[in-house]
């Protein structure tokens, strides 16, 4: 099968950052789905494991979120059948979907929505993950009941910023406060049912008092962590609540948290894939609550650019766009 992997960590400049090869088509085992793939999206996620030096015994493929069509399925698998269309997003300790056929546990995967078509669904399963459990399960903000209070997301313009407002917007009655320092992305964020914009590269805090607004009881950083910390908590309402997902934030003083009675929360998508937690199948269903809430017309995809084919120049693309930190919603590659 057709595959594009890295053998060494090389800046995206090189042309052989990436390199498109031939592998074996896997045999699933267990829990396994073989995936056809149909598409896929880039991640931060993709160039940060590229870029981290780890040795490397043999070419590596990278990519986690895909959409395709279950091929075979191992003897465990439960809720899938051969035929059926599925999207998901695979974990860091198996070969990535930048590969005609992939392997997947069948607790992590969903089927895909009816209504979205193979490259728009790909743009979802991570960050749409990521989001969902971040303030659903670990900020534990009810959905479809009253609730109040503000949300600021800070990087809202990128895959999980995107997911964050659409559901924070739709599903509870927060107001949505939105960081973005371009028009494309205020513009973006807005359509996505944030309903103010502040600039991050600005007074936070003196933007949303000049709004009217509270101080936020929740706050969800995206990226730049460590940046923007010190002051996010300093805007934080008492007894609220800060959720990062960065894995190497590095060291946070935590103790200004004290004084308000505030909590940190961290959020990594892979937990339950990696580690096999107890309540692992829990992705398959929020994966399944997505696609109908995106077959009901409640949310959309994050989707914004295709960048044609799944082979190595057009993902060296894909990093490079990423890298430059200038991208808005999701990219995705489509076919082989």
């Amino acid at each position: 099968m057709k595959a594009v992997a890295f053998t060494h960590s090389r800046p995206i400049t090189e042309p052989n950052a990436l390199e498109d090869i031939d592998l074996p088509v896997p045999v699933p085992r267990h829990h396994d789905l073989l995936v056809e793939v149909k598409a896929v999206s880039v991640n931060p996620v993709d160039t940060k494991i590229r870029q981290s030096n780890e040795p490397l015994g043999e070419p590596r493929v990278l990519g986690f979120d895909a959409a395709g069509i279950v091929r075979a399925i191992g003897p465990e698998v439960q809720n899938f059948s051969v035929g059926d269309e599925v999207f998901y997003a695979g974990v860091p300790d198996r070969p990535g979907t930048n590969a005609e056929f992939h392997l997947v546990d069948d607790r992590i995967a969903g089927h895909k929505p009816k209504t979205l078509s193979f490259a728009a669904a790909a743009a979802l399963p991570l960050t749409a993950l990521t989001a969902w459990e971040m303030l659903f399960e670990r900020f534990r903000i009810p959905r479809d009941q009253p609730h109040g209070g503000t949300l600021l997301v800070v990087g809202a313009g990128g895959g999980v910023g995107s997911m964050a407002i659409q559901f924070a917007s739709q599903l509870t009655d927060m107001t949505v406060i939105a960081t973005a320092s371009r028009p494309d992305t205020a513009e973006w964020c807005r359509s996505l049912g944030a309903h103010h914009i502040v600039n991050h590269h600005h007074d936070l805090g003196a933007q949303i008092l000049q709004a009217g607004l509270t101080p936020p009881g929740h706050i969800l950083c995206v990226a730049h962590v460590k940046q923007h910390f010190h002051k996010l908590v300093d805007l934080l309402a008492p007894e609220g609540a800060v959720g990062i997902i960065e894995s190497n934030a590095g060291e946070l003083n935590v103790s200004p948290l004290i004084r308000k009675s505030a909590t940190l929360h961290t959020e990594y998508v892979f937990t339950r894939g990696i580690l096999h937690t107890p309540n692992m199948s829990i992705q398959h269903r929020t994966l399944e609550a997505i696609a109908h809430l995106v077959d009901n017309g409640t949310l959309k995809t994050t989707m914004t650019e295709n960048y044609g084919p799944i082979n190595a120049a057009n993902l060296i693309r894909a990093h490079a766009a990423l890298e430059g930190g200038n991208t808005v919603g999701k990219i995705v590659l489509e076919g082989f």
